[in-house]
């Protein structure tokens, strides 16, 4: 019996991973990504999935970020009742990540209709909160390094990514005779050596990888995070500026806060106010605390863990009253808020305030994926599109990639190369075009290795 191989997101874009392995007798997910970005993108959410809901045996979810997990409700809409396997750090965050994004939807189909800004009439959530409840319902969580079998002929463990709290590549085994079939699929793959979270652990020994490629074509900033944090942070607290950091609530939050009070307690930066303007930020760092010691994280933290991520005169606001209220406060000051994209949320109606100012800065400390606001900044357009409104851009903005907890090129290289042996196919993936073809060639040139760039709802036969 033939085992296919089908790619129904994280093909030639960066977001809404999705890859179905069919061996004949067991049908398996992995991850449930929503698309994000341009809207030609984004539609391809609300398309009826390119395969049958109901046959789907698992999902397994390599872990927690939206990119990866956020169509989950959106299959449980449509009929998907399998089990769900993910690490318990995942589940834990992926409940959190899943609520909010529910919340978030139903709060700007809200917004929309009563502004008048949306085509749609009405404008309509791609979930509830409702069928986020169910999908979590779903989740099973399994420990790191766990062989657990996911159908007749099929077995499974995550194994750590050291991207974000609890996140794993996934290693299949299909039984194909007298040897396995062995698969194994990156999901994101973090960086080597820096604060917060570990190392990856190495590549095992597999005939097919299914990798991302983020950062494919190009390699990071390797000064130190502090440093970069600190040149730009002191220029906007100098001209009395709000500096507004849009950064993920899960991984990016917590390590930016980390380095932020790295800084003040060695005197680097002054200890100006900062909000985290975010409740699922603060509720993710409380999870980070909770789960310490788990491998995903730097065994150099202590069970002290969350103290040591936030600085001493932070501030929190979880409900909307308090969120306003940062409107009327002056600099200088720092408001970290969801999403790192710009794409969603509160950061919007902060971007909307601070942007035309030339004294304020924002601060780009994730991957600002093509079609979103992040990246039309960096394009160098006069003006951004926020509810409706074109805002100018007169605020410093900077880039900061060496933020990013995904691995670059020679960090992609150097996992690859972590393994006993190199993978005979290579699918390069979760990446745009020309990052996914530059790492494909990349590793053709470098490790003599077949490579697959997979275009969406493409299929292969594997042996």
């Amino acid at each position: 019996m033939k085992t296919t191989l089908s790619f129904h997101g994280g093909a030639g874009t960066v977001t809404g991973s999705k890859y179905l392995l069919d061996t004949g007798k067991t049908r398996l997910l992995i991850d449930a990504g929503m698309f994000q970005g341009l809207k030609k993108l984004r539609l391809l959410n609300w398309r009826e999935p390119p395969f049958d809901v109901d046959s789907i045996d698992a999902l397994l979810l390599t872990h927690a970020h939206i990119d990866h997990g956020g169509y989950l409700p959106r299959l449980v809409r449509l009929g998907f009742s399998s089990p769900v396997y993910t690490t318990p750090a995942s589940r834990d965050l992926a409940k959190l990540l899943l609520m909010d994004a529910a919340k978030i939807q139903e709060e700007d189909a809200r917004y929309a209709n009563k502004k008048g800004y949306s085509k749609h009439r009405p404008a309509l959530p791609l979930y509830t909160a409702e069928d986020s409840e169910a999908a979590c319902q779903l989740m099973q969580p399994i420990n790191f390094g766990k062989w657990f079998e996911v159908g007749e002929d099929t077995r499974a463990r995550f194994l750590n990514m050291g991207h974000i709290l609890g996140s794993a590549m996934i290693e299949v085994h299909v039984q194909n005779g007298a040897d396995p079939l062995r698969i194994v699929f990156s999901g994101d793959v973090g960086r080597y050596d820096v604060p917060l979270h570990s190392n990856p652990d190495s590549l095992p020994e597999c005939d097919y990888l299914v990798v991302e490629s983020t950062y494919g074509d190009r390699n990071h900033n390797h000064a130190p995070v502090e440093e970069q944090l600190r040149e730009a942070l002191t220029r906007c607290i100098n001209r009395r500026g709000t500096a507004l950091i849009p950064a993920f609530a899960v991984g990016r939050t917590q390590l930016v806060t980390f380095s932020l009070r790295s800084l003040i307690e060695e005197g680097k930066l002054p200890d100006v106010p900062i909000h985290i303007d975010s409740p699922m930020a603060v509720n993710a760092t409380e999870l980070y605390s909770d789960h310490i010691e788990d491998h995903s994280l730097d065994s150099a933290l202590t069970d002290d863990g969350r103290s040591r991520l936030f600085p001493n005169n932070v501030h929190f606001s979880r409900s909307v009253k308090e969120s306003k209220a940062l409107n009327k406060m002056s600099g200088p000051r720092i408001v970290i808020s969801a999403s790192g994209m710009l794409t969603a949320g509160r950061v919007l109606h902060h971007l909307k305030r601070l942007l035309p100012d030339p004294k304020n800065l924002v601060m780009l400390v994730g991957y600002q994926a093509a079609g979103t606001r992040g990246r039309s900044m960096m394009e160098g357009r006069e003006t951004i599109k926020v509810h409706g409104e074109h805002v100018p851009v007169r605020a410093e903005f900077i880039p900061l990639g060496g933020l990013s907890a995904h691995a670059d090129r020679d960090e992609l290289l150097r996992w690859i190369r972590s393994g006993p042996r190199v993978p005979h196919t290579v699918f390069v993936t979760h990446g745009e075009e020309d990052s996914q073809n530059a790492f494909a060639k990349l590793l053709r040139d470098e490790l003599d290795c077949r490579t697959h760039t997979p275009e969406l709802d493409a299929s292969y036969t594997l042996k």
